[in-house]
């Protein structure tokens, strides 16, 4: 028990503060996750259901059932996430995922991939991707919260782009199935490492938020002095709410419908993308590439957008980023068929990324850390059940209309209703309980 203890209490000790080596960590089982996430997927598609000879509506199926299986439990997950921490829940998501992934590999028939798949992004999503990694990024971060949660969801993003290629080149050197494989090992590898290394709070190894005021008592002209010196995020912030008191406003409903509208039109268009620019003659190694791209520059975003919500509003940044998604979208309608189009994709993908966290940073600010868990697990049904919705949405709408212009028809109205609710999403106070 002595040696299982020691072993238990073991951190690397380093230089830095030890939050940096939280996001680092999480990031590494995210990029593990990312084998079943949407984007992925939407990537190398193509190699399953031409090898398999499925129609593109199965994958895109499965995809929705396993989104809306992983939203289902992210408000439980968000309860243990403030309970538990990253540490009792990231170990476990990777080991059920590694399986999966050689399942997958596997597989012989339509109902094979349909179980291990459903496992792998019900446990994964929630776990290594969303409301675990993102709630650990908020509680070790203080003054630089934004940019920590910027850092965590440029994690998915960005490991995606990266895969998206590495399944391409071993799908085309070896097969599909070889690639899971290696995915599988990847996540079994990264078991150990995410127990030793990652904690539920920075009080657990003696630590204080990075940022974060001393918490002994201070003399007031170095309080006067401290909130001077405090970001405007952290200065209109409200004292720490629960999820009961946050889901009595109004805001966190505005937030979550804008959220669910941004994140339903970039699961619509993105699994749409590869199979668009093969339909329109672009080769797959050069569409799969495209999406990548794409995917890599608006990850690279998500750190700026952070950046920038420890100085300005994360409110005012959402309603300037979907006004230009929305028009990076209206692109798609006017600019022919061809290379161009090209250009287009990586142009949407470059200015959309920073939506998928911009809301997240004005929850935090809205409602504090104390219950970030818990509040974000209850946006998880509506923006998981809006994901899983999007590939499919996507398929039934080329099969009635026969092309992709209804799709970009519909991606521009969704970015002008987030635009209203955003714009009515104010800080809540405590009276309007």
């Amino acid at each position: 028990m002595t040696l299982l203890k020691t072993i238990a209490d073991w951190r690397p000790r380093t230089p830095f503060y030890y939050g940096w080596l939280i996001l680092a960590m999480s990031a590494v089982g995210t990029y593990a996750a990312t084998g079943s996430t949407q984007l992925v997927f939407g990537g190398v598609q193509n190699f399953i259901f031409e090898d398999m000879g499925w129609d593109r509506s199965t994958i895109a199926y499965a995809v929705t059932a396993g989104t809306w299986a992983s939203g289902l439990i992210t408000p439980f997950v968000g309860r243990l996430a403030d309970r538990y921490g990253p540490r009792g829940l990231m170990p476990i998501a990777a080991f059920i995922a590694g399986i999966c992934f050689f399942a997958i590999a596997g597989m012989q028939a339509v109902w094979h991939f349909y179980a291990a798949y459903i496992v792998a992004r019900t446990i994964a999503s929630p776990m290594l991707v969303g409301v675990v990694p993102r709630t650990a990024a908020v509680n070790f971060f203080s003054r630089r919260r934004n940019l920590a949660l910027g850092i965590s969801a440029m994690a998915r993003p960005f490991g995606g782009a990266i895969n998206i290629q590495i399944f391409s080149l071993i799908a085309l050197a070896a097969s599909w199935r070889v690639a899971f494989q290696v995915q599988g090992i990847i996540s079994l590898l990264i078991v150990i490492p995410l127990y030793l290394i990652m904690r539920r709070r920075p009080s657990d190894i003696g630590l204080q938020p990075e940022g974060a005021p001393d918490p002994a008592p201070t003399q007031s002209r170095a309080s006067d002095t401290s909130r001077r010196q405090s970001p405007p995020s952290a200065a209109r912030e409200n004292s720490d709410w629960t999820a009961a008191q946050a889901a009595r406003t109004s805001a966190f409903w505005l937030i979550i419908a804008a959220e669910s509208l941004v994140i339903l039109m970039s699961g619509t268009i993105n699994f749409q993308i590869v199979p668009y620019l093969r339909d329109i003659g672009i080769s797959p190694a050069l569409a799969a590439g495209t999406l990548s791209i794409s995917s890599l520059l608006g990850s690279l975003g998500n750190p700026f957008w952070g950046w920038l919500s420890d100085m300005f509003s994360p409110r005012r940044l959402a309603l300037i980023t979907l006004a230009i998604s929305g028009a990076a979208v209206s692109l798609f309608l006017v600019v022919p068929e061809g290379r161009l189009s090209i250009a287009v994709v990586i142009l949407y993908g470059t200015i959309a990324g920073g939506l998928n966290i911009l809301g997240h940073m004005m929850i935090a600010q809205y409602f504090g850390r104390s219950s970030f868990g818990s509040i974000t697990g209850l946006m998880g049904p509506f923006q998981t059940g809006a994901l899983g919705l999007g590939p499919t949405l996507g398929a039934l709408l080329f099969r009635i209309t026969g092309g992709y212009r209804t799709i970009y028809l519909f991606g521009v109205l969704s970015y002008i209703l987030a635009l209203a609710c955003i714009i009515a999403a104010r800080p809540p106070t405590r009276r309007s309980q």
